[in-house]
């Protein structure tokens, strides 16, 4: 069984680089998106319990410059190879660059298609975008099924059982492969790769492609100019004087004056 993780090498959201409210893309840092990490997590145990032959990571940078953003990924990638992946995929390309799900969702499903596939799995969304769209994306251009939100798997005879976790229920699917699973953070705990697994990683391929050699033409739906972040300008009312119960009436008065109260 061939199984392939979905990973997005996002903007950490900690380190935001900014110009006034402007992000700074080019000069803010990639991390390997939370969620995925269960992903590849997940697939890995499948691997060592004899389901998966082999687990392959696949990646679609989204962010310039490019050049640099290449040997950030492979860096980042490799850390996923010393948990335990066997080779990884990076997709590369200008034409690629702040492009939308839709985008990234038709590379990721050629170079699946014509490599041959299983089962994919994939974080239920990125820190950065939130979109959770790609999993379900990749599943309709494959024309296969998808669960989503899934915080248990189990795979047994070909038919994958999982449990998912939705706002006011729990849902217990099943579905045969080939498939697509979105997972959460609860289905797992990352594993921390030794010294051994790190350094053997090194060894382990990783695939540089543009969309030339897959033989994709994206068209842009969307064309992203910039990021902004969120401005909240305070009020600045400072309640200083009277007893707790005097400086309460006075804060409840400027509240309902500024409609804050209704």
């Amino acid at each position: 069984m061939r199984v392939w993780v979905l990973v997005k090498l996002s903007l950490d959201t900690s380190q935001l680089r900014f110009s006034g409210d402007r992000v700074l893309i080019e000069e803010t840092p990639l991390r390997i998106n939370d969620i995925d990490r269960n992903a590849v997590e997940e697939a890995v145990r499948l691997k060592e319990r004899g389901i998966a032959r082999n687990v392959n990571i696949l990646t679609v940078l989204k962010y310039p410059p490019l050049k640099d953003r290449v040997r950030e990924a492979e860096g980042l990638i490799r850390q996923l190879l010393a948990m335990g992946a066997d080779e990884a995929y990076i997709i590369a390309d200008d034409g690629l660059l702040l492009t939308d799900p839709m985008a990234t969702s038709l590379v990721a499903s050629e170079v699946i298609k014509a490599n041959g596939y299983d089962i994919i799995i994939a974080g239920e969304a990125s820190i950065d975008g939130y979109s959770g769209q790609v999993p379900i994306m990749v599943a309709a251009r494959l024309g296969i099924p998808v669960i989503t939100y899934v915080k248990e798997l189990k795979v047994e005879n070909g038919v994958v059982t999982a449990r998912r976790d939705l706002d006011n229920e729990t849902q217990l699917v099943s579905s045969r492969i080939p498939l697509v699973v979105s997972v959460t953070r609860e289905i797992n705990m990352p594993r921390i790769p030794t010294v051994i697994q790190i350094r053997l990683a090194i060894k382990k391929p990783i695939k540089l492609l543009t969309l030339s050699d897959i033989n994709v033409k994206v068209n842009r739906v969307v064309n992203v100019k910039d990021i902004r972040a969120i401005q909240v300008n305070r009020k600045g009312v400072i309640i200083d004087s009277g007893s707790v119960e005097e400086k309460a009436d006075k804060l409840i008065d400027y509240l309902i004056k500024d409609n804050a109260l209704r």
